[in-house]
């Protein structure tokens, strides 16, 4: 039986405001630029995911979305907070890692 992978830490997380995009360096040496557009649309929040499968909500014009503001949760997760009033999604360490696989 193989052990759990152990989940990667991050070592920076930095918000640019001019290009938009939140940066986020692990420690296994992986760095990703994420920008605040991609993380408004699929953002993890009910509001946008529903509450169940088949019930996404597809968002639109987030295109000049800034982040106003990035709070820790634990040592697990961050909660952005969008210049559009957006500010429920919190999304865990792992979630900003695949989210940044997908760019």
């Amino acid at each position: 039986m193989n052990a759990p992978a152990t989940p990667h830490r991050p070592v920076s997380i930095t918000v640019h405001q001019r290009t938009r995009v939140l940066e986020v360096g692990f420690d296994d040496g992986a760095s990703f630029k994420i920008p605040f557009e991609l993380m408004r649309i699929y953002s993890p929040s009910a509001e946008v995911q529903g509450h169940g499968p088949g019930q996404e909500i597809l968002q639109t014009g987030k295109r000049d979305v800034e982040v106003t503001a990035l709070e820790p949760i634990g040592n697990y997760a961050v909660l952005p907070r969008f210049s559009d009033g957006h500010d429920t999604g919190i999304y865990t360490i792992e979630s900003l890692r695949e989210l940044g696989h997908t760019i």
